[in-house]
């Protein structure tokens, strides 16, 4: 007896060591604990019994060995902490990727927000990781972040011409769609060319439409009838198999940096904007926040529908599962289709916008500072550079073809979270250096914690880039291989031509430098 007493007490004490241990070593070599997957029997029921089956029946009776009649005591007083518990193990999972994206985010905003106010010119990650290391990595954090925002143009048109194709029956094929989608890319276009102030006013106000109609939405859906908390326990049944041993919900959490692209744009717009430099920080951590709570909760109100997971079954490569869920689960025919010209016209038409505008700005930035040809930033009378934007309509129509007539796109946007957060990396490490070789340089937005806190930025972002990486086929390899490649081009012109001729400057705190 008294052996088995020291046994426990050593368990009890070193558990959290020893499970730490396992999972360690577990994640290098995890067909170690392949066997915990072995079936042992199956019951009349088709129930399967495997291993973890007996170890989970061993943790829990062993935890439940200290139990005492004082903790049952306590617990019968406290009956909202435990409701408080119950709700949890249905909830917890679902928004633990949102909320922790959310949390593990903020960091790399708060750099950004703190580099921003240094530097009162458009160019991001252009200008931070050239002034903090040098030109090369300068272009290189630039291109990679292009890879995200030049995507989001022809995946949007696309989009909403498939939710019109299809709420209004108009039977469109293939090339038809592809065609009505290089129409709106044009008017688009043509609203890109007219005064920034204009198209940041049309964008607040399409933001805004979209945000109010995807929160009473929200409200319809949880006071609808259909919605119940036991729902919840559908979320967790997956097919998406562990990568290396790493759980599916934590990959996805990884690729849900997707949501969250388009706080490091505001440096794009500093020198339009009409909110002062200083304000760049409730810009940027503004906006991760909003996405996040409004991502939560709309969440929320969606994954507790009745019949969700057979929607997911037969409609998820239709799209728009909310707008498919109202129509086939709730039999809605009205609220459906306001919600898809809200979110998905205007909605998603001011994500287009917005990375529109950031990708012109970024290479008008680029032809500034000597990292493209001059012709590159020349304005129209709207003050509007007419070169970037007809570099990008040419492109984007290129990609919609690509998109429809070969598995080019698909393959590449799967790779697209994976070159944002490598972007955010080298920025992090940029933002150290920055703060290393000019300590004199002081911004309205430092971050608590200094190098410590810049560094620990930078883990968060590789630690994203990792696991973006994981389940990623050839395809996406060899398509995101062929942008590093055009980028590779560019890059060799610069060194070999442009820059022999053209030294890189930008303007610093301490005035314009060459670089």
């Amino acid at each position: 007896m008294k052996a088995l007493q020291k046994v426990s007490k050593f368990l009890s004490d070193y558990t959290s060591v020893v499970v730490i241990a396992i999972a360690v070593v577990t994640f290098f070599v995890p067909t170690m604990m392949g066997w915990v997957n072995n079936a042992l029997f199956v019951d009349p029921l088709s129930n399967k019994f495997t291993c973890q089956s007996i170890i989970i029946g061993v943790i829990m009776f062993s935890m439940g060995l200290t139990l005492t009649t004082e903790d049952f005591k306590i617990l019968a007083q406290r009956p909202f902490d435990i409701c408080i518990g119950a709700i949890a193990q249905y909830l917890i999972m679902p928004f633990l990727a949102f909320a922790l994206m959310t949390v593990a985010i903020l960091p790399v905003a708060l750099v950004y927000s703190e580099l921003a106010s240094l530097f009162h010119t458009s160019g991001g990650e252009l200008i931070y990781n050239t002034v903090g290391i040098n030109k090369h990595v300068g272009f290189l954090a630039s291109w990679l972040i292009m890879a995200a925002w030049i995507s989001v143009p022809p995946a949007v048109v696309m989009a909403i011409m498939t939710w019109v194709n299809k709420t209004f029956a108009l039977g469109l094929g293939t090339w038809q769609m592809v065609g009505c989608a290089a129409v709106l890319l044009v008017l688009y276009f043509f609203m890109s060319i007219q005064n920034v102030q204009f198209l940041v006013k049309a964008q607040a106000g399409m933001l805004f439409c979209n945000i109010t109609v995807t929160i009473l939405t929200g409200f319809i859906l949880l006071f609808s009838g259909h919605w119940h908390i036991s729902n919840f326990g559908n979320i967790f049944q997956s097919t998406l198999d562990s990568v290396y041993g790493i759980p599916g919900w934590v990959i996805g959490m990884a690729l849900l940096i997707t949501p969250y692209f388009g706080f490091e744009t505001v440096p794009q717009m500093v020198e339009e904007g009409d909110f002062p430099i200083k304000s760049s920080k409730k810009a940027i951590c503004g906006s991760i926040l909003t996405c996040g709570c409004i991502y939560v909760f709309y969440y929320f109100c969606v994954a507790g529908l009745d019949g969700l997971k057979d929607v997911y079954t037969n409609f998820a490569q239709d799209g728009f599962l909310t707008i498919a869920t109202m129509q086939n689960v709730l039999g809605w025919t009205f609220w459906p289709i306001i919600v898809g010209i809200l979110s998905c016209l205007l909605g998603m038409g001011a994500s287009l916008l917005g990375f529109w505008m950031s990708t012109v700005r970024m290479l008008y930035s680029m032809a500034n500072k000597n990292f493209l040809p001059k012709v590159f930033a020349a304005v129209n009378k709207n003050q509007q550079p007419m070169l970037p934007n007809v570099f990008l309509l040419v492109l984007s129509l290129i990609f919609i073809v690509l998109q429809n007539s070969s598995d080019f796109m698909s393959a590449f946007f799967n790779l697209m979270s994976f070159g944002c957060a490598c972007a955010y990396a080298l920025t992090m490490i940029s933002a150290v250096c920055i703060h290393r070789k000019h300590p004199d340089w002081k911004s309205s937005n430092t971050v608590k914690g200094g190098d410590a806190f810049r560094l620990f930025a930078m883990c968060i972002a590789v630690a994203i880039a990792f696991f973006c990486t994981l389940g990623q086929g050839i395809d996406s390899w060899i398509c995101f291989g062929v942008y590093l490649g055009v980028g590779v081009v560019i890059w060799l012109w610069m060194v070999l031509v442009n820059w022999k001729k053209h030294p890189v400057e930008i303007e610093t705190p301490d005035g314009i430098q060459k670089f």
